[in-house]
C-alpha cells in the first residue's frame, strides 16, 4: 500500500495495534471467541456483545406447526458461527426478551444451505413481520443435526427450550 501511495498519490499511515489484555484485537480473533462459544471474550474484544440485528420475516412456519414459533431474520453472510443458542431479543418490549435461537442451515428440513436465524421466544405471543430486532448471543447449547424425521427433531428443540429456560433461570 506504500509504495501504491507513492504511485497513486495518497500516503498510507500505520495506526498502533490495539489491544485487551495481552490479545491484539483483531478479526480473527473475534471469530475465534464465537467459534469456541466465548462471548465473554468475543465481547470484550467488540466491546459490546455479539448480536445480529435484522427485520423479521416469513418463513416456512414449520415450528408454528412443531409448537415452537420462531422469528426469522435472514442472514447475508456466513457468520463465524452456528448451531443452538440462548440469546436475549432486544426491539419487542423495554426489556431484552429471552428465547432459544437456530443459527445455520436447517438440514433437517433445508438443503438449500441458505444461513437462517431462527428464534423461538419464550411466552410471547405477537405478530413481529417487518419489525427490526437484535438477537444478542448469550451462551451455545450445541451444534446444528440433521435428524431422521420431524418427530425427532422437535424432541430436540423441546430439549434445547428447556435447557435454555434453565439457563436464565440459573442467572435470575
Amino acid at each position: 500500500l506504500v509504495e501504491a501511495g507513492r504511485h497513486y498519490g495518497f500516503e498510507v499511515r500505520t495506526l498502533p495495534t490495539v489491544m485487551h489484555a495481552s490479545e491484539r484485537i483483531s478479526s480473527s480473533a473475534v471469530r475465534a471467541a464465537l467459534q469456541a462459544g466465548d462471548f465473554h471474550a468475543a465481547e470484550q474484544l467488540l466491546g459490546h456483545p455479539y448480536a445480529i440485528s435484522g427485520h423479521v420475516i416469513h418463513g416456512q412456519k414449520l415450528g408454528r406447526t412443531l409448537g415452537f414459533p420462531t422469528l426469522n431474520l435472514r442472514v447475508a453472510h456466513r457468520p463465524a458461527l452456528a448451531g443452538i443458542f440462548v440469546v436475549q431479543v432486544h426491539g419487542l418490549g423495554p426489556a431484552p426478551l429471552p428465547a432459544v435461537a437456530s443459527l445455520g442451515v436447517r438440514p433437517t428440513v433445508d438443503d438449500s444451505g441458505r444461513v437462517l436465524l431462527e428464534v423461538h421466544l419464550f411466552d410471547f405471543d405477537a405478530s413481529c413481520y417487518g419489525k427490526l430486532v437484535r438477537v444478542e448471543f448469550l451462551a451455545k447449547l450445541r451444534d446444528e443435526e440433521k435428524y431422521t424425521d420431524l418427530a425427532t427433531l422437535t424432541a430436540a428443540i423441546d430439549n434445547d427450550g428447556r435447557e435454555a429456560r434453565a439457563w436464565f433461570a440459573r442467572r435470575a
